[in-house]
């Protein structure tokens, strides 16, 4: 786990938290730290948090490649888990904020009970955002297992999105929130798309093909098949700009720091590094 931060405050995005079942024994407090919410346009340049004397020092002042390499050497610095914890993780990571016996499903925008997880209808699972035949790595410990792209989805909804890459387009996913697909990519919903995008940004950067996984990158293509890549590029830009970190996915990631893995993602904490490296 990092040292004890500088500079710490509470955000409203972290009140309310009920106690963890966390790898390793981590707790959050009750009082616990969180990064003061980004301000303006995700594209805006300068976002300060709460984490940038301690957790990002070694990446403030860099940009373009060197920004990418120092954001990986910070992150890759985690606790692993396996994928069998993942399931109680994912249900204090994306807890409803509305209901502590739920979680919040995405793509959907759905709440369901914590329970219902499992692999039938009506049940929840565990989404590979980044999809897992995209460099072959499967469920196996690493970055089959990184919550941080990790997510609560509908069975059917996540049956839908498949191994698809991510695009603007198609026609309406039953059950889905406003989520839109066709024959080689998925559309989320306008309020997961930030989200989306985050996420595969941060699989790019922590998994570069030096631990033994494949070096996953963001390209501009669909139909990446399995090859380590996601896509479309342009795309997931806009989206970051389009939808900003909010309370939830901030909450989230803090969660993981502090409980979990013991690792950020550095594109909710400063979402304009995302154009400083692509």
């Amino acid at each position: 786990m990092p040292a004890p931060h500088a500079r710490r405050w509470k955000s409203p995005a972290l009140g309310g938290l009920v106690a963890f079942t966390a790898v390793a024994a981590l707790t959050l407090p009750a009082a616990a730290a969180t990064p003061a919410p980004p301000t303006g346009s995700a594209a805006g340049a300068g976002l300060a948090t709460a984490y940038d004397d301690t957790y990002y020092a070694d990446a403030l002042g860099k940009s373009g490649a060197a920004l990418k390499d120092s954001l990986h050497t910070i992150i890759s610095d985690q606790t692993k888990l396996s994928y069998s914890a993942v399931w109680n993780a994912l249900k204090a990571t994306d807890q409803d904020p509305n209901n502590s016996a739920n979680v919040r499903l995405l793509y959907s925008g759905g709440s369901r009970s914590k329970s219902l997880n499992g692999g039938n209808v009506g049940d929840w699972n565990r989404e590979h955002v980044w999809a897992k035949s995209h460099g072959d790595f499967g469920t196996a410990t690493g970055p089959g297992t990184d919550i941080h792209h990790l997510r609560p989805t509908d069975v059917q909804v996540n049956s839908i999105r498949g191994n698809k890459d991510f695009d603007a387009g198609g026609s309406t996913v039953s059950g889905g929130g406003g989520s839109l697909t066709d024959a080689d990519s998925f559309e989320p919903r306008n309020a997961d798309k930030g989200d989306v995008a985050r996420m595969i940004f941060y699989m790019a950067v922590r998994y570069e093909g030096g631990d033994g996984w494949a070096d996953l990158e963001v390209n501009g293509n669909v139909n990446n098949g399995s090859a380590p890549y996601m896509g479309r590029l342009s795309v997931l830009k806009q989206w970051n700009v389009q939808d900003p970190p909010d309370a939830f996915e901030q909450r989230r990631n803090e969660v993981i720091y502090a409980s979990y893995q013991g690792n950020r993602n550095p594109f909710i904490d400063h979402p304009e590094w995302v154009e400083s490296i692509w």
